[in-house]
């Protein structure tokens, strides 16, 4: 798409590893990306759990993937070669790109919605009686996806490799400077939006108010209405590009 942000200053508050597609794709629409990782993305001190339960996917028919973090984390642990007859999910695009980078292309993928709704909705998931499946995720989060496959018949494993922290960064230079760093914020996630808030404070909280939030989905569009934010565009797909849409659109409305 042809796009010119006019020197937009976006504030990117993606984990570090994971900002700097976005960020280029900023910069080459003539925007000026702003780092500011609000959430660090770390393996958990015990793995072992995580890799007993990935050693029994020769078990499975199905291995769903919650997050390209989910693959990056769990490819050291998975078997050298996963049995034909495995189902491989991803429940967005950026998970499947990450799926393709360690060579496996995946079976399932939501289309429209990149969530596990979306995965959910999907024909192949509705009968599930007598299924195994092993969801590889971080820490704790959303039961949905388990829940709702053990409703429809699914034995369900968890395998857990990292976790999410907020960052202990201060956000005072920020706050300060905010006109001139955060004309615009992107938020990728519920638990990215949750550390932003906490990070900013009560005087950086309402300069967030104020400002236009660009988020991937309703779940953190809500979140951000609740907490007062006054403008806040859901991009229509879970992925950069998406994004960067969104981003053009604002620059370009009156």
């Amino acid at each position: 798409m042809t796009c010119h942000l006019q020197g937009l200053s976006v504030l990117v508050t993606r984990p570090r590893e994971q900002a700097d597609a976005l960020c280029e794709r900023i910069e080459r629409a003539h925007g000026r990306p702003v780092r500011f990782p609000v959430l660090e993305i770390v393996p958990l001190p015990d793995l072992e759990p995580a890799r007993r339960v990935l050693a029994r996917a020769e078990e499975v028919d199905l291995l769903i993937f919650i997050s390209a973090n989910a693959v990056r984390h769990a490819f050291p642990l998975l078997p050298e070669a996963l049995p034909a007859g495995l189902q491989v999910a991803a429940v967005g695009q950026a998970t499947a790109r990450a799926l393709a980078e360690i060579g496996l292309t995946p079976d399932l993928l939501p289309e429209g919605r990149f969530d596990s709704e979306g995965l959910l909705a999907l024909p192949q998931l509705q009968e599930m009686t007598g299924k195994r499946v092993i969801i590889v995720r971080g820490e704790g989060g959303r039961e949905t996806l388990r829940e709702t496959l053990e409703a429809r018949g699914a034995e369900v494993l968890y395998a857990e490799l990292y976790r999410r922290r907020c960052s202990e960064r201060s956000a005072a230079s920020l706050v300060d400077q905010w006109d001139r760093m955060a004309q615009t914020v992107v938020v990728t996630s519920v638990a990215v939006f949750d550390c932003l808030w906490s990070l900013l404070g009560p005087a950086g909280q309402e300069r967030l108010r104020q400002t236009p939030l660009v988020v991937l989905s309703e779940r953190i569009a809500r979140k951000a209405r609740e907490l007062g934010c006054r403008q806040v565009v859901v991009t229509g797909q879970a992925d950069d590009d998406a994004i960067l849409e969104s981003l053009c659109a604002l620059v370009k409305s009156p």
